[in-house]
């Protein structure tokens, strides 16, 4: 098996052209060519269609691609068993939802850092689905995301027990039901984030259909303008204890199901566990869940 091919063969793929790959690799473009054209003879089929718009992979393709994601993610793996002397060193990619991000994350971090600083510790921001798939593809070593979650591939372990709250503007007077904000916009992460998903719910419940969105991108940005009287938000409480202490946004209290959410800390089960991650695990169960605050 030639591993350069496949490698050719997967940058191709994420390039979306023999050309850009060819720039990617450094390599001529006919080399780059010629390793795709000696796949399909090796394998006596066709793996890409190409047509003006560049390449689309055929189905033996796309099927290659999947063996060829789980040879490159072992090769990592191996390299990684290899490397690891039981000392925290090397990359660990975490992912982490803003909100935890923001309030839960910032003094284990801190303390991770300063006894492992030869860990090259990196954290992405964004919404649990994001962050789902981050850890499946083997892009993330880990991630704080909202439960539930039901995946066989994925070991998952509570970390936070959140208390959910509607919050608006300070004047807002009391709300009697949800029917009180039918027709505020709603200010929410982009899709796929748990806490946007779980107030869109509960509205549908209610009987209030297609209410008006406007997506934000950071929490600081939906926490001002939710203080300016632009909308209403679904966060927890924890995030914006502080806001409501200094008289800036106004909470609500809502009923269950929808007030209660998990906080998860997720990983495969296939993937290694380095000494880096091991030794965050074990700061995080140590911490528990009032000292992570």
């Amino acid at each position: 098996m030639d591993l350069q091919a496949l490698k050719v063969f997967q940058t191709v793929v994420k390039a979306g052209s023999i050309t850009r790959a060819a720039q990617e690799l450094n390599y001529a473009q006919s080399n780059v060519t010629t390793k795709i054209q000696q796949l399909e003879t090796m394998y006596q089929t066709t793996l890409f269609y190409r047509h003006n718009r560049g390449i689309t992979l055929t189905t033996k393709g796309q099927l290659l691609l999947g063996y060829v994601e789980r040879i490159s993610h072992l090769i990592d793996e191996t390299e990684k068993a290899m490397k690891d002397d039981h000392t925290p060193k090397g990359p660990l990619r975490l992912g982490s939802m803003e909100t935890t991000a923001a309030v839960r994350l910032p003094r284990l971090l801190s303390q991770y850092h300063h006894l492992y600083p030869d860990v090259d510790l990196s954290l992405v921001t964004g919404p649990t689905e994001q962050h789902v798939q981050g850890v499946l593809q083997y892009e993330l070593d880990g991630a704080f995301v909202a439960g539930p979650i039901d995946h066989p591939d994925l070991i998952q372990k509570v970390v936070i027990e959140e208390k959910l709250v509607l919050i608006t503007d300070k004047i807002h007077p009391p709300l009697c039901s949800l029917g009180d904000i039918r027709t505020r916009t709603l200010l929410v992460f982009r899709a796929g984030c748990s806490y946007r998903a779980k107030l869109q719910q509960w509205m549908h419940q209610e009987g209030i259909i297609d209410p008006k969105i406007m997506e934000f991108g950071t929490l600081e940005a939906i926490l001002g303008c939710v203080s300016a009287g632009l909308g209403v938000s679904l966060l927890p409480f924890s995030v914006i204890e502080k806001h409501v202490q200094s008289s800036t946004l106004t909470y609500h209290s809502i009923p269950e199901p929808y007030s209660s959410v998990q906080t998860l800390f997720i990983r495969r089960k296939d993937a290694i566990t380095t000494t880096a991650l091991a030794r965050f695990m074990d700061m995080m169960s140590e911490a528990g869940h009032e000292s992570i605050d």
